[in-house]
């Protein structure tokens, strides 16, 4: 049985996460990886790895695709073929090829705000322009303004860039909602590439994550769905990652974009990845168990702070604040400084005024930061 209360000391590792903070108190919970450690099973592959003591140039390994398309199958309900797999080190390095693959110099890429970061400069990297449609804060959560996405397209519009499930929202897009997106691409002639990275983390018993290019036969010939094990087993550092692209015309503009520029995914992130989909199912259910009473609890607490606020979280481990009612020209200095309490801006994401919260760490330690965050807001009330 898995243990998350109890974590190896990560500083002077080369965490990116807890580097930015090296030398302070303050509590990194910013980037997107768990303090957890990965799962055994994991862990042992990776060790007979070691063991063999070789490690060379290397290539897929042969069981490798069937785990996938069996894990995509039983999880998804979504049947894929083996060659529709095209291996990259990283989704950064997916969403910047699908730009360089599907625009060309000056045509647009459409992204719902707030959103990772990397879907704000792809497009410009490769020579393209990013349009930001801001999705709807209502009520009842986060939704897709569709109205205004119908607006913002243009004669120069090619790609739509959708992360699903959303990061940092948390929503997990209903089957009429990725219809209604569908039905958009359609009548526009869009491409789309779908951002999945965090489709195994849904923490809502009742969710269910339906794979944009799994919707019909049109949906998956122009779509590029990016996915990885690094979110779901923490594995972010091994660089493995795929795309499933069904069209064949689709998947040699992709692999053309990666010609020369491109490395091979590493032998670790294979053997990690092969293990992760093949043994990794009960760790999941544990670690979802698990994360979702780090959320119903960050929920709550955050209900007692005054000026915050959040949307419930339906996937990842990411909880969204709105911060803008306590007035604070930049708040993630003032939660580092105040709080102890590293987390990250709203701003990158493209809205300001808020911040983005990971609770991927043991429970005790979610609630001391969340008690110094509460500490602070009431000290500035």
């Amino acid at each position: 049985m898995a243990d998350f209360d109890t974590v190896p000391d990560r500083a002077d590792t080369g965490s990116l996460k807890w580097w930015k903070y090296a030398g302070t108190t303050i509590r990194p919970m910013w980037v997107a990886d768990m303090d957890f450690p990965s799962p055994a099973c994991i862990l042992a592959a990776l060790r007979q790895r070691i063991d063999h003591g070789v490690f060379g140039y290397t290539v897929v390994p042969q069981g490798l695709p069937a785990t996938v398309v069996a894990w995509l199958w039983r999880r998804y309900r979504w049947r894929i073929e083996p060659g529709w797999l095209v291996w990259i080190p990283g989704l950064v390095a997916g969403l910047n090829l699908a730009c360089r693959a599907l625009l060309s110099p000056g045509e647009e890429a459409l992204a719902l705000t707030p959103v990772y970061p990397p879907f704000l400069t792809a497009a410009e990297h490769n020579g393209g322009r990013t349009v930001r449609v801001e999705l709807a804060d209502r009520a009842a959560g986060w939704r897709i303004d569709f109205a205004a996405l119908e607006r913002a397209i243009t004669a120069k519009s090619r790609l739509l860039l959708l992360c699903h499930p959303h990061n940092p929202v948390g929503r997990v897009w209903t089957g009429e909602e990725l219809a209604q997106l569908l039905d958009l691409c359609r009548r526009h002639d869009l491409f789309v590439c779908s951002d999945e990275i965090h489709c195994d983390l849904l923490l809502e018993p009742a969710a269910v994550h339906l794979p944009f290019a799994g919707l019909d036969e049109d949906a998956g010939a122009r779509t590029i769905t990016l996915m990885a094990p690094s979110k779901t087993f923490n594995i972010p550092g091994l660089g493995c990652s795929f795309a499933v692209i069904a069209d064949p015309a689709l998947r040699r503009r992709f692999r053309a974009a990666m010609a020369g520029l491109i490395p091979e995914v590493n032998l670790f992130g294979f053997t990690a990845a092969e293990a992760a989909y093949r043994d990794g199912g009960p760790w999941l259910e544990e670690l979802i168990a698990y994360l979702r009473g780090n959320r119903d609890l960050v929920e709550g607490r955050v209900g007692d702070m005054p000026g915050v606020r959040m949307h419930h979280v339906e996937a990842t481990y990411l909880a969204w604040l709105d911060v803008r009612g306590l007035g604070l020209p930049h708040p993630a200095p003032f939660f580092e400084v105040e709080a102890g309490v590293g987390l990250s801006d709203g701003a990158d994401f493209g809205a300001p005024g808020y911040l983005r919260l990971n609770f991927a760490c043991p429970r005790r330690d979610l609630d001391a930061a969340l008690s110094r965050m509460e500490a602070a807001v009431r000290r500035r009330a």
